[in-house]
Order: C-alpha cells, then sequence, then structure tokens
C-alpha cells in the first residue's frame, strides 16, 4: 500500500481496508472519485485528504497526482469537460509508438498536409519514417503530422479517433471524446484535467514516448529528401523546472493555455495537469514544487506481500 507521509501528518490511502504493522487503516476515497483503474495494473487513482488545499492556481482545471501510486495529491474542477487542444497528441503518439513499426515510411496526404495550427513542414507526397512523424508531433505539436499517423494507422482520421477513444478508455479515462488526432476544435472533442493525468501516468510508461517528451532539442528528417528541420520542444519547463521530463503542451482559442507537465526527483515522478490556465507554466511548476515539498511516498505492505506469519490454533 502506497502512504503519503505529508510535512503537517500522515495520509494514508489505498482501495481497501489494509493491515499495516498491526495496525487498520481506513481507505480515504473520496466520493468525487470515479474510482478509475487504468490498464497498466497501476494502484488506482485515488485522493488525498485535503486535496484541494495547495497552491493557488489560475487554470480553470488543474490535477496533480503522483505516478507510481496514482494519488490525487491536488484537484480543482478536474472532472469538468474541457478541449485538451495538443494533449490529445499524448494517445496519437502514444497508438503510433505501440501499434505501428517506428521504421516503416509514412505517405503525407494532400489533406494531412493542408491541416492548419502548428506544422512540421509536411507537403503532399512528402515520405518520413513513423518515428520521425511521432517526434514532431510530440516535440514540435505538428497537426500535420498527427493526421498523417492517423490516416496511416486506420486509413481515416475519423477511425482512428474511435480508437484513441477507446484507448483513453482502457487507461481509465472515461470522460474523454476524441474526434481528430491533433487536437482542433471540433464538436465533441473534449477531456478532463484526471483523465489527461490518467493518460499521461500510462503514456510515461513507454519507454519511447518518456524519452520523447524529454528531449529538448533534436532533428526531424525526410525519406527521399535532403531535408533535415531542427526541432525545439514547445515545454519551457524542460528548460526551467528541476526534474522536468515532460509531457506536452496545447493551446486552441477555445482550449486556452493548456500543459499536461512531469517532472522526476529521486526515485519519484509527479504529474501536473492545468487547463485553461492564464499561467500554464507558472502554474505547472507551482503545483510540482508543492508535490515535492509537501508528501513523501511510503510503501507499506504490498498486495500479495507476506506480512507475518500469525499462528492460529484451534481454526
Amino acid at each position: 500500500m502506497g502512504v503519503f507521509i505529508s510535512k503537517r501528518r500522515l495520509r494514508y490511502m489505498t482501495a481497501s481496508v489494509t493491515i499495516l504493522m498491526g495496525l487498520s487503516f481506513a481507505v480515504y476515497l473520496t466520493a468525487r472519485s470515479p474510482g478509475y483503474q487504468v490498464e497498466s495494473g497501476f494502484p488506482r487513482m485515488v485522493y488525498v485528504p485535503g486535496y484541494s488545499k495547495g497552491p493557488a492556481v489560475t487554470a480553470d482545471s488543474a490535477v496533480l497526482i503522483d505516478e507510481e501510486s496514482g494519488a490525487i495529491l491536488y484537484a480543482k474542477n478536474e472532472h469538468i469537460r474541457r478541449a485538451p487542444a495538443s494533449t490529445t497528441k499524448i494517445v496519437t503518439a502514444l497508438l503510433a509508438i505501440e501499434y505501428g513499426k517506428m521504421n516503416e515510411t509514412v505517405t503525407v496526404s494532400p489533406r494531412a498536409a493542408s491541416v492548419g495550427g502548428t506544422s512540421i513542414w509536411l507537403r503532399p507526397g512528402d515520405k518520413l519514417m513513423l518515428a520521425e512523424m511521432v517526434k514532431g508531433v510530440l516535440m514540435r505539436s505538428g497537426n500535420d503530422g498527427s493526421a498523417a499517423i492517423a490516416e496511416h494507422l486506420a486509413g481515416s482520421e475519423r477511425e482512428f479517433a474511435v480508437i484513441m477513444t477507446a484507448k483513453a478508455r482502457e487507461m481509465g479515462a472515461l470522460n474523454t471524446q476524441f474526434r481528430n488526432a491533433h487536437g482542433l476544435k471540433a464538436v465533441g472533442h473534449f477531456s478532463t484535467a484526471y483523465d489527461l493525468a490518467a493518460l499521461a501516468r500510462n503514456a510515461m510508461q513507454n519507454k519511447i514516448f518518456a524519452s520523447l517528451v524529454s528531449t529538448r532539442e533534436s532533428q526531424l528528417s525526410w525519406e527521399e529528401k535532403e531535408q533535415v528541420r531542427v526541432l525545439r520542444n514547445t515545454n519551457r519547463l524542460l528548460w526551467t523546472l528541476d526534474g522536468a521530463d515532460g509531457i506536452k503542451t496545447g493551446t486552441t482559442s477555445q482550449a486556452g493555455k493548456c500543459l499536461v507537465a512531469s517532472a522526476t526527483r529521486g526515485n519519484r515522478r509527479l504529474i501536473a495537469v492545468v487547463l485553461h490556465s492564464d499561467d500554464r507554466w507558472g502554474d505547472a511548476a507551482r503545483l510540482l514544487e508543492y508535490g515535492f515539498q509537501s508528501f513523501s511516498l511510503c510503501w507499506g505492505a504490498r498486495a500479495g506481500q507476506t506480512v507475518a506469519a500469525v499462528p492460529v490454533k484451534g481454526g
């Protein structure tokens, strides 16, 4: 069982009653939590006492979680549906990594090349390895690359969005629905801060994904062309916050400024989500610093572990 120790008081979280050193501690599972169980086998995400207290943030929705235990350390309007903007690409990229072949060639269609917003400079007929497309999507947030990946893997972006939604639900994001692969405004395209934290928590277990979102700068290469572009990660925290290692920015007029951010210090990784924020860098940094400074994780008995042998007479 994962136990968070506040610098003010002990906080015990579990999804069932557990005996630890001869004492029983009751569950703290607020009624606000849907108690989603993610596919990865992680402990489910549960709230710590006082989760609504914490640093002031400008974001309309926000959440802070401990990756390993799933403990929700802070939450604000975390189940309100909002436009997720390019944080959508967390699922786009993860699907490409898990179900595509990184060395296969993706040919860019006229439709994909014409998608507006942030791009990785694709033109109709361009050929890039899938690995390069994923890099461009996660680091530079290429909308054109997202559409190209969707068409390559599913035949159409509409079909890919259906797969994305199903994948999200497998990972515990039950209040999320995708209509496209890039996050530009679309009717019925939404997620929540809670769901995005669950998605990020799972995605960061993929080594390729985690490596790309933590990379500050790289190069994008084309096949059949002597063309190379420099990619600079859109996540400013990678340069400014101690231990920052992800994850994804997002911005549209509807969604506002969004950020799914992570940082690792020692053996602990925290994930912060801020949606529709006036100061996404400051909001995320404050939440992550709050988490590292205010909580420590102490593991007691884990599932299946023998705590003690107790002799029983006449039983």
